[in-house]
């Protein structure tokens, strides 16, 4: 009933407005603050106050700012410096969650890691938790406008990568892919989320096609691209949560969802990927 629940206020806030999908994903950003405080223990009371400004900050300069910004470069025919001022704020947070996602990656495979340092607690914090939230909602406006479908399809393609990895891996599973860290999960499992991700990659693109003429045959390629993407970088980021739990001592990271632990634990994949989609997103604009 949880997992029903979780599924339906998140297909409701991302299809009602943009400013549902803002608020719920705010609320999730300060719980998934709150339980990642009470995994490496470090006081809450700043880190949910930071948080929640910096993604307040970040979401209205480059969604309303852009909303206003194009106005009035239609209106008189002009480029405004502050287009430029947000792109550049977009390269800084994302060099900064891209830095932590590779400190996140050594800090899963270096076994000898058991003890994390205050600073790095914090830097986690920041790179791993907070700046996903953020580019979570700069995806889903894709290189234009809001479309939700884009956001819905990224949560798609995590769930059929989970699913299919826990049904493969359970069938056919044998060789163990990272034991000390996720006992349960295999390679066999790894390979066939990846395998039916990518499926439902196909599947999200035709749709696309289908729906809006102007998608190309391109975007078979795309969404199949991002299919990969969500199923090795998806399964790391599981992974990298479990490596926090494991340190703190814990099965789930919070309560909040019965049956299912924290929103870490239902989000930890997603978090993950946000900053690499956006760069995909990004590289794929200035290809364009």
């Amino acid at each position: 009933m949880s997992g029903a629940v979780y599924i339906i206020l998140l297909l409701a806030a991302i299809l009602y407005s943009t400013e549902s999908f803002f608020i719920l994903f705010g609320a999730f950003l300060i719980i998934a603050i709150y339980e990642f405080c009470n995994l490496v223990q470090i006081n809450k009371v700043f880190p949910i106050f930071f948080g929640t400004v910096l993604y307040i900050s970040v979401t209205l300069v480059s969604h309303y700012n852009k909303i206003t910004t194009d106005s009035i470069n239609q209106l008189f025919n002009t480029d405004l410096e502050i287009a430029i001022d947000i792109q550049q704020l977009d390269i800084v947070l994302l060099v900064i969650a891209l830095v932590v996602s590779i400190k996140c990656i050594l800090f899963l495979f270096y076994d000898n890691i058991q003890k994390i340092s205050t600073s790095s607690k914090y830097l986690y914090l920041l790179g791993y938790i907070i700046l996903p939230f953020v580019f979570i909602t700069k995806i889903s406006f894709g290189i234009n406008d809001y479309n939700p479908k884009i956001i819905i399809g990224l949560f798609i393609l995590i769930w059929t990568n989970d699913t299919f990895a826990y049904i493969v891996g359970k069938s056919i599973g044998r060789t163990k892919l990272l034991e000390k860290i996720s006992p349960k999960k295999t390679v066999e499992g790894f390979l066939g989320g990846i395998i039916f991700a990518v499926l439902a990659g196909y599947l999200i693109s035709k749709y696309y096609i289908r729906a809006n003429p102007q998608f190309s045959e391109k975007s078979i390629l795309i969404w199949t691209s991002i299919a990969v993407i969500v199923g090795i970088l998806g399964t790391i980021g599981d992974l990298i949560e479990s490596k926090f739990k494991r340190i703190a001592g814990v099965k789930d990271s919070g309560s909040i969802m019965p049956g299912h632990g924290g929103i870490l634990d239902r989000l930890d994949s997603v978090i993950f990927v946000a900053p690499i989609i956006f760069l995909f997103y990004q590289i794929l604009n200035y290809v364009s």
